[in-house]
């Protein structure tokens, strides 16, 4: 059975991902999980804790995703990141094409409130830097250029994607998301 504190965190991942930071207030999470305030202010400082605590647990899942892509050898690497892309546009679609938290909360956020600036900037720098160490391996297998920057590409990579979950997210359709990718890839190939 879950804890208290798993059971707002999971509350958490859906609540701000659909409404935001400013527009989900505290009563909504608590009525959601039925949890009373008092326990919600002994596993969490304040609100800006809890969504900290959210975007943590919220890379756990992104982690996974990675291992279970850039971890799969049996697939030649650039096709390793592209799964990446694809495991989180599965999980897009179940979450009815809402996007990327980082990307939601970044874009509310990051013009506001430092903290989650630097928090976020930093879960994209352990995304790109994971997706690095793939195009790395892509350029040593001559799959892309050998004088392209695998650091740059992935930032780039991930910069497109996150544009993209932005249109999936207002279009409520995954068309951005496959035309990146698409774009993306059969570039980066035709490319080496």
């Amino acid at each position: 059975m879950a804890t208290t504190r798993e059971r707002l965190l999971e509350a958490g991942l859906r609540l701000l991902l659909e409404h935001g930071y400013n527009d989900l207030g505290i009563q909504v999470l608590l009525k959601e999980t039925g949890i009373p305030k008092g326990s919600f202010y002994h596993h969490f400082a304040s609100k800006e804790d809890f969504a900290l605590q959210v975007v943590d647990r919220y890379m756990e899942e992104v982690h996974q995703g990675l291992d279970l892509s850039l971890g799969d050898t049996r697939l030649a690497p650039l096709a390793r990141a592209r799964r990446f892309f694809e495991l989180s546009r599965e999980k897009y679609r179940r979450d009815g094409y809402m996007g990327c938290m980082l990307g939601g909360l970044g874009q509310e956020l990051s013009g506001v409130n430092a903290t989650f600036a630097a928090r976020i900037e930093a879960c994209f720098g352990e995304i790109s830097g994971r997706i690095a160490s793939c195009l790395e391996e892509a350029r040593h297998r001559g799959e892309i250029p050998q004088d392209a920057d695998p650091r740059e590409l992935a930032n780039l990579l991930l910069n497109c994607w996150e544009g993209a979950a932005l249109r999936s997210r207002l279009l409520r359709d995954p068309g951005p998301l496959d035309r990146m990718l698409d774009f993306t890839f059969s570039a980066a190939t035709r490319a080496s």
